[in-house]
């Protein structure tokens, strides 16, 4: 039995953070490539063409009787509403959570680790729009994609990294995860911002008073999934009707949601520790090993106090996160790739928001991120990470310019629904989104291969 329990001690030992998160993007960004590649193959053959842009006008409904929850101003959602506004609030439920825990434990939870990546953020964010704006400015139609290029997608850079393995530094690693992240709370509040309009007070005060009860819950020690999640749809509803875009609901629910534990981690680990080394000795051999064993009523006391300290173990916070983790980067992502990557490129123009979008990208992010934190480790706020070198830093600023899921989400909010001329605008704004990130991650890779350290033997 001490092997058993030598196992049980051992999935008690925490994972790297940095680890768990360059595994959980890396993995999902091969297959939003394959759905990126799919939209634009399916968006070009004729006689499919046709078919994938009208699949997305169908309505979705959920109706109870004259009532339905997937509906907007009184209009049923068509399916790409369904994917971009109700999807997609799971996904910036999903990012909301890793905002509040990088925030409260991870690489944002002090001034020193925050410093820099936020600092480097502003900078990959705002020379982008300035960049953008010059390009565009005099036509008030296009100027309203200035947000577009500001957003670092974490999937896609943090894969290019990957390909590279070891030899890029873990200081680099946490550097971009970072700045992604706070790329992406820099998106969340544009959005809030920038895309609200015609604001529906009523159901403004009611998504105010489900906010007021999940407050209340955390601050009176409710740590139950089963009360923040249905409230979380309510709140959904009630934002979708308001005027402020629903995705931002996910958001704020998500830093309604508990990160602390009633007793605290150390408690339920020594609690866990203590029933496993109470557990009788039993030795088992390999004929029995499939077995299964008949127990005493005090090891399944043991086993069910080790099972009840378990559910107990994980907050509410990580414990969602981790459970939306699959159906979000092997679900949702894919699917809103599929459902916006999709350009038909007969007759279409590169213009200046298909090059403001690039360039904002390709030029924007590399030298937003890269002299801001020049600056700010010149003037000594900040410090080289760890491992790297200026030539290694660099080229990390260029992987900066991959931006996808956010830019993509932004241009939508930009264009769609604007008129004829916008949604030229809108396959434009993501002709330039494709062919940026793309060139982003070519030169990043070619830089990354000639600044980084040399693989060695066994260590790839």
């Amino acid at each position: 039995m001490s092997d058993i329990k030598d196992s049980i001690l051992r999935e008690l030992q925490p994972e790297s953070s940095l680890s768990g998160l360059v595994q959980r993007y890396v993995s999902a960004s091969g297959l939003l490539i394959v759905a990126t590649v799919a939209a634009l193959v399916c968006a070009n053959i004729p006689g499919i063409s046709e078919k994938y842009f009208a699949i997305w006008q169908q309505p979705v409904a959920l109706s109870i009787g004259s009532f339905n929850v997937f509906s907007h101003g009184g209009h049923a959602m068509t399916l790409m509403d369904f994917i971009n506004d109700f999807l997609m609030f799971f996904f910036f439920f999903s990012v909301g959570l890793e905002i509040k825990r990088e925030i409260l434990c991870g690489e944002l939870s002090t001034r020193q680790k925050a410093l820099l990546p936020v600092i480097g953020a502003c900078g990959g964010m705002l020379i982008p729009v300035v960049l953008y704006y010059a390009l565009c400015s005099g036509d008030p139609l296009a100027e309203r994609g200035c947000a577009i290029p500001m957003a670092t997608d974490i999937a896609f850079s943090l894969g290019v990294l990957s390909v590279f393995g070891k030899r890029v530094p873990a200081g680099l690693k946490i550097f971009l995860a970072a700045l992604a992240v706070a790329d992406d709370l820099g998106g969340i509040i544009v959005i809030a911002i920038f895309y609200s309009q015609g604001l529906a007070w009523n159901y403004l005060l009611a998504a105010a008073a489900v906010v007021a009860i999940l407050l209340i819950g955390n601050y009176r020690g409710v740590r139950l999934k089963q009360f923040y999640v249905p409230l979380g749809l309510v709140l959904w509803y009630f934002v979708l009707n308001s005027g402020i875009h629903a995705t931002i609901a996910g958001v704020v629910l998500a830093f309604c949601i508990p990160a602390s534990l009633g007793l605290g981690t150390r408690y339920y680990l020594e609690h866990i520790r203590d029933c496993v080394n109470a557990y009788p000795d039993i030795d088992v051999t390999e004929a029995d090993r499939e077995k299964a064993m008949v127990l005493a009523t005090g090891e399944i006391q043991l086993l069910r106090r080790i099972e009840s300290a378990s559910d107990h173990l994980i907050s509410p916070l990580q414990d969602i996160e981790d459970y939306l983790r699959y159906p979000i980067n092997y679900g949702v992502i894919p699917l809103f790739a599929f459902a916006n990557a999709g350009v038909a490129f007969g007759g279409l123009t590169f213009g200046n928001v298909a090059l403001g979008v690039m360039i904002g990208l390709l030029l924007g992010k590399f030298l937003g991120v890269l002299s801001f934190s020049w600056l700010s480790m010149k003037l000594g706020f900040c410090q080289m990470p760890a491992g790297a070198n200026w030539r290694s830093f660099a080229s990390v600023c260029m992987v900066c310019g991959i931006g996808f899921t956010v830019s993509m989400f932004i241009a939508e909010l930009s264009f769609r629904g604007a008129g004829a001329e916008a949604a030229v605008y809108l396959d434009e704004a993501k002709l330039g989104i494709l062919c940026g990130t793309l060139l982003s991650a070519i030169i990043g890779c070619i830089m990354l291969y000639f600044t980084l350290p040399k693989p060695q033997p066994n260590n790839p």
